[in-house]
Parts: C-alpha cells; structure tokens; sequence
C-alpha cells in the first residue's frame, strides 16, 4: 500500500466512532469509506453468510463490510481480541467469508489489546506513511474527537430528556456532529467543540422537568449502536429519561492506549476492578466486569436505574446477569436486563421500558416521601 496510492479503507459502524476513523484516515491520505447506516438490509446481507447462532454484533459488523465493498472500498479494517469472548473468533470467521466470496485481500485486522504501537502499526501499514510525526498526528486527531464526541452525547442526552419539542435536540446535535467531523485540525477541534455545544444548546428545554437519570451498561457493541440497541436512549428520552452510557470509546482509549502519568483520575478499567471484586473476582471475557462494577457505581452515586444490553446467546453477559440477583444485599439500584436479537419484537421492548420508567418514578416519588417524613421527625424532636 504506498503512499502515493490513495486507497479507500471502512470501519464497521459503533455509534459515531466513525467520525475518530475517518479523520486519522484522511489525515493520512486515506479515503475513509463509511458503510450506510446499519439497517434492515444489513442485517439482511449479513445473515446469509452468519451462522444461525452467533451474535448480533458480529452480524451487523458483516453486514457493514459487505456494504462497504459495494461502495468501492478497497479493504475493510477489523478489530481483534485475544481475550475470552467471541470477538476473538470474528477476525477468522470474516476471513473465510471473504475468501468465498472473493474478497480475501480486502480485510485488515487491529489488535484491540495492542494500544498505541497496535494502533501506530495498523495506520502505517493502511496509508504506507512511515513519518512517525505524520502518524503520531492522526492519531492523536482520532483521540480527540472520540472524547468530543462522547461529551457531545451526554450534552445531548442532557437536552433531549428536557426538549420542549420532541426531536429538536437531536436535530441540532446531528449538526453539531457533522461540525466535528468536518474539522480536519486538532488547532481547531477546540473551537469546533464549542460550536457544537452551543449548537446542542439551541434546544428549548424545560429546566422545571422531573428527569430521571439511567445508566446503560452491557456489551459494548449494544451500548454504542443504536440500531442493534433499537435506539434506547432516544426512546428514553422522549419518556424524560437522561442516559449515560457507563462503556465508552473514550473510557477503552484512557484504559488501552493513553498512558497511567498522563491521568488524573481512575480509568474505568481500574473502577471496574475495584468495585467488582465483592461479586467477580476476575475478568470472565467480554464486558462483564465491567458490567458488575457498573451496576454497583450507578447505586453509589444514586443513579435511578441501570438498563444492561446484551446480544442472544452472549456467554459473559449471561455470566454477569445471573450475578445481579446477589448484588440485591448491597445495591438496591432498579435494574432491567435486555437480551436482543434481530429476532426482538418492538412492542414488547417499548413496554419493558415504560414498566421501567415507572417503576422508577414512583419508587422516586416513594424515596422523596421517606426524606420527607424523616425530616419532619427530626424537627419534631
């Protein structure tokens, strides 16, 4: 892959991560290729080259590709894990797919665990570029948009639970989206971040809204995408629900790549290994830990409720939701657990969520009730 040839690369979507990719792409000399959002036709194109079994993530990841090359990409890029989880397995098993469907030189593969030397590698293998300057750059673009991006979604999530009109928060952030991802200059993502907030903050909002506050937790994948996720957190917030995703881009990069000196704080891996540890002693693959540890820091800092996504037949995840009912002696936070898969009926999922959100106004309203009545015996004595 020389320099001088500008070739055309894809991620599969997760979210807007897609923004952070195409800007260490571009910045390279790169042509980024961004698959069409997921949809039903994903999913449609990718089951017919997916075992029957195996997890949403892997088949919409699949899907991504397949679209990816119709749109001309010249190679499809793919991240891998050594760890206990079948993402571990998706790198080989996307392999042969290509191969029987003559694609075989168009899939590259990142080493999840390799941090920033995985990372380095992967960008200088893809562009050809070998001046560490030029490389050290783009990824250092690429870091930056991801931590925008991700305090751009809690601004969101923020006006989108309050929004006087339903959908006018999301129709600013969208543009607020775009502004970051047409910064090509880190001298200027600091300028183009606050454009995007003030962009976000034209939303009319009620301050006055009694607004719940829900953490989501789970596998990763699900937790960023919102097609596979059947858009949770806008469903949420049109029944006043703020959301905070508890697994990030972000927190992965201050954990796998951005070095302990230059932190101030407790990275989420390090939380995780701490507030876990009275319920799971060890990493168990995929993000169950980290799912652990999130259910017992959203009950510590007196979240509502914590909603746990995970994708059919997901062994960590399983492994995590049978540890939730012998975490009830010690966090008495609501929790609603959701498997999905493309088989997963919307009217069932929209009332699960309505019987969460309600139970979590009233035992609110119970909660406001007891400090009220402790209060008065207090003064009363």
């Amino acid at each position: 892959m020389g320099e001088s040839k500008r070739v055309k690369v894809a991620f599969p979507h997760m979210g807007n991560v897609y923004i952070a990719w195409a800007a260490a792409l571009k910045k390279l000399g790169v042509e980024p290729v961004i698959p069409p959002h997921t949809s039903k036709r994903t999913l449609e194109l990718a089951s017919q080259y997916s075992p029957d079994s195996i997890c949403l993530p892997y088949k919409l990841v699949l899907g991504n590709f397949l679209q990816a090359i119709e749109n001309g990409a010249d190679y499809v890029a793919m991240i891998s894990s050594p760890g206990i989880c079948r993402l571990g397995e998706y790198g080989q098993s996307i392999k042969n797919v290509m191969k029987d469907l003559g694609f075989e030189n168009k899939y590259i593969q990142l080493d999840l665990y390799g941090g920033f030397k995985s990372i380095y590698d992967f960008l200088s293998e893809v562009s050809g570029v070998k001046n560490p300057l030029k490389l050290i750059r783009a990824i250092n673009l690429a870091v930056r948009k991801v931590f925008i991006t991700d305090r751009l979604e809690n601004l969101f999530s923020y006006y989108r639970a309050r929004e006087v009109v339903q959908g006018t928060a999301e129709k600013h952030f969208k543009k607020a989206i775009q502004l970051i991802y047409n910064t090509d200059s880190t001298l200027e993502l600091k300028k183009a971040e606050k454009n995007a907030s003030d962009e976000i903050k034209k939303t009319q909002i009620d301050t006055n809204r009694d607004v719940l506050k829900v953490d989501i937790t789970g596998e990763i994948f699900l937790v960023q995408d919102p097609y596979s996720n059947q858009n949770i957190e806008k469903e949420l917030g049109r029944m006043g629900v703020q959301t905070r995703r508890s697994l990030t881009v972000s927190s992965f990069l201050r954990d796998a790549i951005i070095p302990k000196m230059f932190q101030k704080d407790e990275t989420h891996l390090e939380r995780s290994e701490r507030m876990a540890r009275p319920y799971l002693m060890r990493d168990i693959g995929g993000d169950a830990l980290e799912s652990v540890s999130d259910v017992a820091y959203a009950d510590a800092k007196g979240t509502d409720g914590i909603i746990h996504v995970s994708p059919f037949t997901c062994m960590p995840e399983i492994m995590s939701q049978n540890i939730f009912p012998s975490m009830r002696e010690n966090c008495e936070i609501p929790i609603l657990t959701l498997i999905l898969d493309e088989q997963t009926g919307r009217a069932g999922y929209i009332t699960r969520l309505e019987a969460f959100v309600d139970l979590m106004h009233r035992r609110k309203m119970y909660r406001k009730k007891q400090q009220k009545t402790a209060k008065m015996q207090n003064a009363a004595n």
